[in-house]
């Protein structure tokens, strides 16, 4: 698979729709009525393995190599990777420019990005589309939808879409998906050898490398999983409530109960929505420490959702005292065009027939 090859299918196959709410995080059954856990105590009583438990510690944050493992790509293969494709969807797409919008996305977006594990310059971007989407692209490049925005309810939700969206980036499970590929793709040359010379040979040949990327041009379901996991760390660790990434959840399977087959089919290498719910249930109940109050919503989130709002529909939108206003061009810089003149409004004489 090569990135530039197949940018319909990265780009819908990198999407994430979120969805959730639940109850009140359990305290750890080992602790004693009153005491509040340390984080040793809540890893040790959190059961985790693996990852999991590898990755439990938030005070590690921003200390851990998450890229470790089978991975061809340097982080700056994969900064001009993604840079490539990010190109690409920004000439193909319409995206939505209003300075207002973008700013605050790139701000909500840096706060995540600040309080992860990133070990890349990240961009954020939003594109005009009413579908309920963000995804993201080696290198820190990443895309949310009009949509997406709009259908949250609060700023907490959306962080809970871009932290795992920024999650996917400090992972590099763009660059070890492509790694398969090329190791894929490496395994079929014994297969070229053995194949019969000419023609139908070679085109058995392209039947099956054409077939490699659809392989992997969709995230694992454990990488998705460690999406959701680190996700809701790098939300808590910026301060929002954790739970907003479930109340998002919750949407997506209210969606899917609606409308059996139109959403999950696209969402098939998920993990099954009411399992993520409970993985990430258990997680704040177990590894996240409580506390006092939690960010949720913003009146900025509040004013730019009305202001995207009117921006989908088509309306003007009146700029504030210092924000950035387009002008047209003139001949000479730095000096007004004589012909751009001021409208002039005449008052209607009624009595005048020549007047209408």
């Amino acid at each position: 698979m090569r990135w530039r090859h197949s940018l319909p299918a990265v780009v819908g196959a990198t999407a994430l729709l979120a969805a959730t709410a639940f109850a009140a995080p359990k305290r750890p059954t080992s602790l004693p009525a009153g005491k509040i856990a340390s984080e040793e105590e809540l890893i040790k009583d959190s059961g985790y393995s693996g990852w999991r438990l590898k990755w439990a510690n938030i005070n590690q944050i921003g200390d851990r190599n998450l890229c470790a493992g089978l991975n061809f790509y340097s982080l700056q293969r994969q900064i001009a990777m993604g840079k490539q494709v990010a190109q690409q969807v920004i000439q193909s797409t319409r995206m939505v420019h209003d300075p207002v919008v973008t700013a605050y996305i790139n701000t909500v977006g840096q706060n995540i990005v600040r309080n992860s594990d990133a070990r890349v310059p990240y961009t954020f971007h939003v594109v005009d589309s009413d579908v309920v989407n963000a995804f993201a692209l080696p290198g820190g490049f990443v895309f949310v939808n009009s949509g997406l925005i709009l259908r949250a309810s609060d700023e907490a939700e959306l962080a809970g879409v871009m932290s795992h969206e920024a999650a996917h980036v400090a992972a590099c499970h763009g660059a070890k998906q492509e790694t398969k590929a090329d190791i894929a793709q490496l395994a079929m040359i014994p297969l070229s050898i053995m194949l019969p010379y000419g023609w139908a040979g070679y085109g058995i040949y392209e039947g099956v490398n054409a077939a490699i990327p659809l392989a992997f041009l969709k995230f694992s379901r454990e990488d998705e999983a460690q999406a959701d996991f680190l996700g809701t760390e790098y939300m808590y660790k910026a301060g929002y409530d954790p739970n907003a990434m479930i109340s998002f959840f919750e949407k997506i399977e209210a969606e899917e109960r609606r409308q059996p087959g139109t959403i999950a089919p696209i969402f098939a290498n998920h993990p099954p929505t009411p399992q993520r719910m409970l993985w990430i249930q258990h997680e704040i109940a177990t590894i996240l420490p409580p506390r006092p109050e939690y960010l949720v919503d913003t009146s900025e989130f509040e004013a730019v959702k009305h202001r995207l709002a009117l921006y989908e529909a088509g309306h003007r939108i009146q700029k504030k005292k210092g924000e950035p206003t387009l002008e047209r061009k003139t001949a000479t810089p730095g000096h007004k065009n004589p012909n751009d003149k001021p409208p002039v409004l005449k008052r209607r004489d009624p009595g005048n027939p020549n007047d209408p």
